[in-house]
């Protein structure tokens, strides 16, 4: 076995420790997918250095896990997450280590990794490798297997049978038989794991070039039904007509589909989701196939609960419900200006890229290629509008709050309403967005408005 190649500024880095009798180890995944002929720069060292030792070597050491043992060194401009070998306590609330001890064993810290095939790691000085758990083996026979007993690794950390769905989809590779059994057996325990981290991990997913690969085995060692049973309850649902798959692969499908065309996660994550209200809404048949009206707005209920479990922010939330919400699109020809001006706002001008990719990424897993030709000259009559410089939101408009409130309109909720109706009076007539005329149009609004107050209040 050749040498890894270590960078210059990595073995000058860890020469430090080696004038001091100390050694640095590159572990984890940038040695895996080295001997996978992967590029991965992203390096995470270890060493038997204690945490106060790495601090007297350097001059900047952030302490930003030091009860874990992990260090960041701040050297020629670089930054080295450098952690302490260690071995791990009792897990009793299956997430967490109830102690740390520090160790200068090299064997000891990798036994407590997860896979043989994370379980590799380098001298970061003189790039000589070391494998005490066959992970080159399991490299080789493409292989996730578990270190030592597969059901004591995966009990001290559920996230880990997540973590292999996730290398085990991402490489190709199969799950070992034991280490399987085992997944299947403690998925439970998934339930102890928070929702950031599990998040973490399926976006990770997502961002692959094949997230089904991954998301299906999820679903074939029961994991998925724990912490997004939505989805789950896909599996099976047969919508017929023209989808010739249930609504859980089609699903997996396009997911596929959004990744390959580079969209973006929020896409990706809303073409997981899409559907997820087929099930709920699922009716009698019709053209030989099964109805599933209004299965949008169950699904960006559902989709709403799924985001909440798994702590995504409130931002992604927002922008995966409205793609949601909004993926059924039945453009005729017959549409107005106005209503393609109503679909811009309703939408977003920020957004309708998104809309448009996960709409590609649905047509993709029906028909096998992506097409926009269902939505016929739609995006053209959206850019026509957005050339044409039309009002789209009140900021469009040629009146503001200082301008109403010149004009004798108090500032408060009553403005607010008197501004949407401009904004509806201008997207039906383009032209009307004039300082004069929405000026003229807001006075007789708020004169409106009062005499109806009048009117209800008995004055």
């Amino acid at each position: 076995m050749k040498n890894y190649p270590v960078p210059a500024h990595i073995q000058e880095f860890s020469s430090f420790f080696a004038r001091k009798g100390l050694s640095l180890y590159i572990v984890g995944g940038a040695v895996r997918d080295w001997l996978l002929g992967i590029r991965n720069e992203d390096f995470d060292f270890a060493t038997d250095a204690m945490p106060e030792e790495v601090m007297d070597t350097f001059h900047k050491v952030i302490p930003t896990g030091i009860k874990h043992g992990t260090v960041t060194v701040l050297f020629r401009k670089q930054q080295y997450e450098v952690t302490t070998f260690r071995v791990d306590g009792d897990y009793s609330d299956g997430r967490h280590p109830d102690s740390v001890a520090f160790v200068r064993n090299l064997e000891q810290d990798l036994a407590r990794r997860d896979f043989t095939i994370n379980a590799l790691a380098v001298n970061a000085y003189t790039g000589v490798l070391t494998d005490l758990h066959d992970g080159i083996g399991d490299l080789k026979r493409k292989v996730i297997r578990a270190i030592g007993d597969p059901e004591a690794r995966l009990s001290e950390d559920a996230l880990r049978i997540v973590r292999a769905c996730r290398f085990a989809g991402k490489l190709g590779f199969a799950i070992e038989d034991k280490t399987f059994t085992a997944m299947k057996k403690l998925s439970p325990g998934l339930e102890a794991v928070s929702g950031e981290r599990i998040h973490e991990e399926l976006s990770r997913m997502l961002l692959g070039a094949r997230p089904s690969a991954c998301l299906r085995l999820l679903q074939e060692c029961d994991a998925l039904k724990i912490f997004m049973p939505e989805l789950d309850a896909c599996v099976g649902i047969e919508q017929g007509g023209y989808h010739i798959h249930d609504v859980f692969t089609h699903s997996l499908l396009a997911c596929d589909a959004a990744a390959k065309n580079g969209a973006s996660l929020n896409v990706r994550y809303a073409a997981l989701f899409h559907d997820i209200g087929k099930p709920e809404t699922r009716g009698g048949t019709i053209a030989g196939g099964h109805t599933f009206y209004k299965h949008e707005f169950v699904s960006e209920r559902l989709t709403a609960m799924v985001c909440e479990r798994l702590k995504f922010s409130r931002a992604d939330t927002e922008r995966i419900l409205l793609l949601v919400r909004s993926h059924m699109l039945h453009y005729t020809e017959d549409w107005t200006d106005a209503a393609v001006r109503r679909f811009i706002r309703r939408i977003g001008v920020d957004a309708l890229d998104e809309l448009f990719a996960l709409h590609m990424a649905d047509q993709e897993a029906i028909a096998g290629k992506s097409s926009m030709l269902t939505l016929g000259r739609l995006p053209d009559r959206i850019r026509e509008q957005l050339h044409a410089g039309t009002a789209l939101s009140v900021k469009d408009l040629t009146v503001d709050g200082k301008v109403l409130m010149a004009a004798g309109i108090p500032a408060g909720r009553h403005m607010g309403t008197i501004f949407q109706d401009l904004l509806e009076l201008v997207t039906d007539s383009p032209e009307k967005n004039t300082p004069e005329i929405l000026i003229a149009e807001a006075q007789m609004r708020y004169r409106k408005i009062k005499e109806q107050s009048s009117t209800l209040s008995g004055t």
